[in-house]
């Protein structure tokens, strides 16, 4: 082959080539570059959902579980609730989130709650847990259920809002039997507001095993607010840490750790977030 064939052949192997080498160098630099974002995209979207794992998990142990433990302080009396007996709690011992307060008056007993105190209270921005203290015999079916008619009746007229529940108060010194109790539970399960049982539950008291003795589903639904164990009376600061005893199976939501104070006539009580739920 002559050298000048050799060279033009040269020559055209270089255009040839050059153009070739171009285009694969820079098609193989553009596939790179497409891939890369795409992996890293993953790679941004596999830490943030271990993120987002985490920040589930700090929901369900965290702060989400702190609020639903929450504890309450709280206060109920016999007596009626105005602006000297409110400051007299509150610069004696802190202001309450809950006020026990008693649907109609019983006679040297219980002052009966009325529209003004209650405008009082929730202008405080206290909630009030409903009393129903006019039994003084809490057995037998009927007599449960007419109790309960009494109560949804009375608490009618104050129009207390549907939801909530309104707690039979069965002392000590009462006869009880798990008759009453499901009379009361079922009638009052039937309205508009929720069963609730007030009383000391220790472990020989008359109303537990009443209360042990109802059907399992009446158990599970009943709202329980325990005045068992009793300490002393306290300030809000001061109070013990929350330790309720009660049935097993009830929603044991709020305690009366202690009774009758001599500063001012209250007991000094502690309940449950899930009380508040449950409240006027």
């Amino acid at each position: 082959m002559k050298k000048q064939e050799l060279f033009t052949l040269t020559c055209l192997i270089f255009l040839i080539a050059i153009p070739l080498f171009i285009y694969f160098t820079y098609f193989s630099n553009t596939t790179d570059e497409t891939e890369d974002p795409d992996t890293e995209e993953r790679e941004d979207e596999d830490r943030n959902d271990g993120d987002g794992d985490r920040d589930g998990d700090d929901n369900d142990n965290g702060a989400g579980d702190d609020n639903s433990n929450e504890i309450h302080w709280g206060v109920d009396s016999a007596s009626y609730t105005d602006d000297d007996f409110y400051a007299c709690v509150v610069d004696n011992f802190g202001e309450p989130v809950v006020w026990g307060r008693y649907l109609g008056e019983k006679e040297g007993v219980s002052e009966g709650l009325d529209a003004d105190e209650v405008q009082l209270l929730h202008d405080n921005d206290i909630q009030i847990l409903v009393i129903y203290n006019h039994v003084e015999d809490a057995r037998g079916y009927d007599n449960g259920v007419s109790h309960a008619e009494e109560a949804i009746t009375m608490a009618q007229e104050m129009e207390i809002p549907e939801g909530v529940a309104i707690f039979v108060d069965i002392e000590p010194e009462y006869p009880v039997d798990e008759a009453f109790m499901e009379g009361w539970y079922e009638t009052m399960a039937d309205s508009n507001y929720e069963p609730g049982v007030y009383g000391v539950f220790d472990e020989e008291s008359e109303l537990l095993n009443a209360y042990n003795s109802m059907e399992q589903e009446v158990q599970e639904n009943t709202i329980v607010w325990t005045a068992y164990p009793q300490e002393e009376i306290t300030t809000k600061e001061d109070a013990p840490e929350y330790n309720p005893q009660g049935p097993e199976n009830a929603k044991v939501y709020g305690w009366q750790y202690a009774i009758d104070s001599e500063t001012c006539n209250i007991d000094t009580n502690l309940f449950e977030d899930n009380m508040l739920d449950y409240l006027w």
